[in-house]
């Protein structure tokens, strides 16, 4: 009987298994794109290394999902519905509403510790990350800067993992930061020193900053020949330590000399209209001309009366005087190798960069300052850096993509621009990546695959200015769509690990 019983059972149980072959004929139909929720680690618990873990990331590749960045409310950010960063974070659910008295100027989309972005369920993203440490090696933001930010450096490598190791309540990663901006906006930034012969010029024109910098690293910077570059360097660097190193009471001093007398000179140069004497007027009675500044002379004495207001009292306010001051266009770029100077000082960008949030600080700026180990890492190299316009990846009908390709590894972007009534398929690559919509109005849906079959998953995201996703490695590929009803285009920008460094320099920007 007992046997009986037992064959009974088991005759029952494979009477509710459903049969394989006619299981697989039926469709499988996904209604929601949602994401599953994970539970999060506790506190103390390391996460994305377990079993466990893996298995569940296992199973969330090979899908889109939307994203929620972080932001960065710092000093700097343009104040209230201004800030792109404040419309973005306010499209992509990150924020409820707008606070129109406070700055917003960064939106991180990544897996740095200090800033991750989220699945629209909350989980992390690391959650879905498919590497070891639940990590992506870089980090994509949006920056909205409506004054300076601080004169600045990004360490390489072996000083990172030193600066983190003596320091890392200031210094919170062990990784290098080089990084690269494409402008939204009209951009300006001081970015990488001056050749030696226009720091000779301010040197001889402004006395304030000459009373700065002792007799001997200016003896350097008059005598140094002109086709000796170490010679250059040696001057160059005795010049900018010598004035991180005066005392911040006679520099002050300084400043304010410096600022009146170019006031003063700023309103003599101008029509009782208000309009502004291309060349100065004679300086008295006598009819003697003063000097003749050239435009970049011009531009560095407006920028330091600016900065002045921006940060009363700092003496980095003449950073104009030995850094270039650069502005570029809309869809310009430029690249910051690591222990190279700047201070991005007005307007929006895209922003990608190695994952790390290390920034060696010496002026403009409330913040904690490390002059010395500012002056002690920097490349002391002249010349601004190269301004690009980034290479045309793609062109059809009514799409174009352009790829920009710094010289480092971990990063590339791609801006891709779809007309209304087109389309344009992004490819499945073998690296995650996170895409952001700049402008526009479009959406975005999973391709057929190469038999004609329809995916399991639609992918179907409405895209707005602000909205971001998550592409895991090898997603099948997808569909962005401007429809012709819309009156402008669609411009999509897509952070990815660069897949062109192995080329070699042809392959940059």
């Amino acid at each position: 009987p007992r046997v009986r019983r037992l064959a009974k059972a088991i005759s029952f149980v494979m009477a509710k298994v459903p049969n394989e072959a006619s299981s697989a004929e039926k469709p499988i139909e996904v209604v929601d794109d949602g994401t599953t929720p994970v539970l999060r680690p506790q506190n103390g618990q390391h996460h994305g290394g377990g079993p466990s873990d893996l298995r569940e990331k296992a199973k969330r590749q090979g899908r889109v999902y939307r994203l929620r960045p972080a932001v960065k409310q710092y000093a700097w950010g343009i104040r209230g519905a201004d800030s792109r960063v404040s419309r973005y974070a306010l499209e992509s659910g990150t924020i409820q509403q707008i606070d129109l008295s406070a700055p917003y100027a960064e939106l991180w989309l990544g897996t740095h510790p200090s800033g991750p972005s989220k699945l629209d369920d909350g989980t992390d993203l690391s959650m879905v990350v498919d590497s070891p440490q639940g990590q992506l090696p870089w980090l994509f933001k949006v920056l909205s800067a409506g004054k300076a930010l601080s004169i600045q450096a990004h360490p390489d490598k072996e000083r990172a993992i030193r600066l983190h190791a003596e320091n890392p309540s200031q210094y919170k990663d062990a990784n290098h930061k080089p990084e690269m901006a494409i402008a939204l906006t009209p951009f300006e930034a001081m970015c990488g020193f001056r050749r030696l012969s226009e720091i000779a010029v301010n040197l001889r024109r402004h006395r304030e900053f000459a009373a700065c910098v002792d007799i001997e690293a200016q003896l350097q910077v008059f005598t140094a020949a002109p086709t000796d570059l170490a010679e250059q360097r040696a001057a160059l660097t005795a010049v900018f330590q010598s004035f991180m190193n005066c005392e911040p009471e006679k520099s002050k001093a300084e400043l304010a000399k410096l600022i009146e007398r170019l006031r003063a000179e700023q309103s003599k140069s101008m029509h009782a209209s208000g309009a502004c004497h291309v060349n100065p007027p004679p300086d008295d009675a006598s009819g003697a001309v003063a000097t003749v500044e050239s435009p970049w002379e011009r531009k560095a004495a407006r920028a330091i009366l600016r900065l002045a207001e921006q940060f009363p009292g700092d003496a980095g306010a003449m950073a104009p005087l030995f850094l270039n001051y650069l502005l570029i266009a809309p869809g310009e770029s430029f690249f910051m190798a690591a222990n190279e100077p700047h201070a991005y000082v007005a307007g929006e960008i895209l922003e990608c960069m190695a994952c790390s949030d290390n920034v060696v600080r010496a002026g403009l700026t409330p913040k904690h300052k490390d002059v010395a180990n500012l002056v002690d890492m920097l490349a002391y190299t002249m010349g601004g850096p190269a301004i690009e316009f980034g290479i045309l990846d793609h062109q059809c009908d009514g799409t174009h993509t352009l790829r920009y390709t710094p010289p480092v590894p971990e990063f590339e972007v791609l801006v891709t621009t779809v007309e209304p009534g087109h389309e344009f398929v992004l490819q499945p690559v073998d690296v995650p990546s996170i895409l952001i919509c700049v402008e526009g109005i479009g959406s975005t849906r999973s391709a057929p695959g190469p038999d004609g079959d329809e995916p399991l998953r639609a992918h179907q995201y409405e895209l707005k200015p602000g909205q971001a996703l998550y592409i895991t490695a090898g997603t099948i590929s997808l569909v962005l769509s401007c429809d012709a009803k819309y009156k402008g285009p669609l411009r999509v920008a897509r952070a990815r690990q660069n897949l062109h460094f192995a080329q070699g320099p042809s392959s940059y920007y």
